[in-house]
């Protein structure tokens, strides 16, 4: 991957502080603050303890990890961004694009936020952070960066979806829950798995926008490798593995976070029907957040 942007030294402060700010990309950042929330609320439910000096260390040094990977995924995607049409939910900020900033900023700015996350773990392991959440951080902060960049660079290698899901589905949850209690049981990865489900669909979606641009500049995602059938037949098996999940959690979930993951079944109908015939991933991304928003209201409600 080259160099696409050499004209960093000319780019005012101004312009590179509003790149700063855009590859972050911060609605992504609050997305990941609502996983987050998800995984606190189920720990809420599941302890009836909210510690909230452990949650303000724990979402501080979350957001400053996934601040970094989105730096580095800016950083790698340059050249397919460059390529690509964008949508509100693919295609990268843009800002790279817009401005002709070097991507080595970013890449930079990836290290610096990052080096936060550590300077914030380390001040708070084993005090308000348990040790857990704090392997599950690196875990995260490393599978993040290799997603991206080399050596394993996973969304390159037609491993970034499944990734991904493991990250945002499973990890990033847990780890909230870990914060709240030290630990994280059989139980609570359950409850996790049709989210998870529901993440993997969400990147089968939002890299089909990208697949030709993805395809010149090498990065071989599931939607450059696979042929239109099979990936619409992917995405059908994961409805039915979420339809299938929720319903084998019927008797382990309380009944309002039940009806809460149940409910969002035909939001991913409507959406399977309309992938790969439609460039916009707006439905399967409508109903990942509106997963996450119905589960954090149950379980709070179960907690309360």
């Amino acid at each position: 991957m080259s160099e696409t942007n050499p004209a960093w030294p000319a780019a005012d402060a101004r312009t590179v502080a509003w790149v700063l700010w855009k590859t972050a990309r911060p609605p992504q950042v609050l997305l990941i603050g609502l996983v987050y929330a998800m995984g606190a609320s189920l720990a809420f439910a599941e302890t009836g303890r909210l510690p909230v000096g452990a949650h303000a260390a724990g979402l501080a040094a979350m957001a400053l990890v996934a601040a970094s990977v989105h730096y580095a995924n800016e950083y790698a995607d340059a050249e397919t961004d460059r390529l690509t049409e964008r949508t509100p939910f693919s295609g990268g900020s843009g800002a790279l694009v817009q401005t002709g900033v070097s991507r080595q900023v970013v890449l930079a700015a990836g290290v610096v936020a990052l080096a936060g996350a550590v300077g914030v773990v380390t001040a708070t392991a084993g005090v308000a952070l348990p040790w857990l959440s704090v392997w599950l951080l690196a875990a995260v902060a490393v599978l993040g960066w290799q997603y991206s960049v080399g050596p394993l660079a996973f969304a390159w290698r037609g491993l970034g979806e499944l990734v991904n899901a493991l990250l945002g589905g499973l990890l990033l949850p847990l780890y909230a829950v870990s914060v709240a209690t030290g630990r994280v049981t059989l139980a609570a990865v359950a409850a996790c798995l049709p989210f998870a489900v529901v993440v993997f669909l969400n990147l089968l979606d939002t890299t089909w926008p990208d697949r030709r641009a993805d395809a010149a500049v090498g990065k071989r995602t599931l939607a450059t490798r696979w042929s239109t059938g099979r990936l619409r037949g992917t995405y059908w098996s994961g409805v039915v593995a979420f339809a299938a999940t929720t319903v084998a959690l019927a008797d382990a979930l309380p009944s309002a976070v039940w009806v809460a993951t149940a409910a969002v079944l035909p939001a991913l109908a409507f959406a399977g029907g309309r992938y790969t015939t439609d460039r916009s991933p707006a439905p399967t991304v409508v109903a990942m957040v509106a997963l996450a928003v119905a589960q954090t209201a149950a379980w709070l409600a179960v907690a309360t």
